[in-house]
């Protein structure tokens, strides 16, 4: 038998480094510049954001069956076709002190968050619009304009805090950071022109009457319609019913 072993490959989708003792399984190891630094753990979690935001993605999707969704995870999905490209074209190696591999510019990490926190705080802001004073029933109350600038605030500062903790780990300079930051800002804001344009023009709603999206039971609710508040009001209403009903019995 050869003794000869074939080299191997380390799969990094969630791999981010750790220098404490490993107690993690390979694809979710961690590796900090120093393992008694708080701060770099914290930063270590944050590098898995942009996984947990594509488990989301594909829960909401199947869950829901929300074209809005569905759109917004269409550009995700560019964005990162569009970072993959770019970190070829532009070759730029990443810090001297990092002991992963691959392109450094611009930041995937940064550009993806950016790119999510951007469309959240545009669709939250300029595109979902809540059933004004004469469409709501009893005090089914939506979210205000102020708590929607909130929660925009909140992913954008979220983003930020990522972006920074790629720095902060070694994984990318400043500027790689910051095209990451404003490549996925740019792509958000042109993503949210063309499904602008989509919506406008039609198409968005002969996407839904499509038999392959009835079939599919996609709908085009969330833009009026608070996803938790929806399954809120059809829960208070039922109850209420079977109070009625009850005191009926009574």
């Amino acid at each position: 038998m050869s003794e000869d072993i074939a080299p191997l490959s380390s799969f990094s989708l969630t791999h981010v480094h750790y220098t404490q003792e490993n107690l993690w399984p390979d694809f979710l190891a961690f590796q900090l510049q120093d393992p008694t630094d708080q701060i770099s753990y914290l930063c270590a979690w944050l590098a898995l954001i942009p996984q947990g935001l594509c488990v989301m993605y594909v829960t909401l999707i199947w869950s829901t069956r929300e074209i809005e969704i569905v759109l917004l995870g269409a550009g995700q999905f560019a964005c990162e076709v569009l970072n993959f490209a770019l970190k070829r074209l532009i070759k730029e190696k990443r810090p001297p002190r990092m002991n992963g591999n691959g392109y450094g510019m611009p930041s995937s990490h940064a550009q993806f968050v950016t790119f999510f926190a951007v469309s959240m705080a545009l669709f939250l802001l300029f595109r979902h619009q809540p059933p004004g004073p004469e469409r709501r029933r009893g005090n089914h109350i939506p979210m205000t304009l102020l708590e929607r600038a909130f929660f925009s605030a909140v992913g954008l500062l979220g983003a930020f805090t990522v972006a920074w903790s790629r720095i902060y780990l070694n994984y990318h300079t400043e500027k790689q950071v910051l095209v990451g930051c404003t490549a996925g800002t740019v792509i958000a804001v042109a993503w949210f022109a063309v499904t602008s344009v989509l919506r406008r023009t039609g198409w968005v709603t002969w996407a839904v009457e499509t038999p392959i999206a009835k079939w599919f039971r996609v709908r085009d609710l969330v833009v009026e319609e608070d996803l938790c508040q929806a399954g809120w009001e059809k829960w208070d209403d039922r109850m209420a019913a079977l109070k009625v009903q009850d005191k009926k019995r009574s």
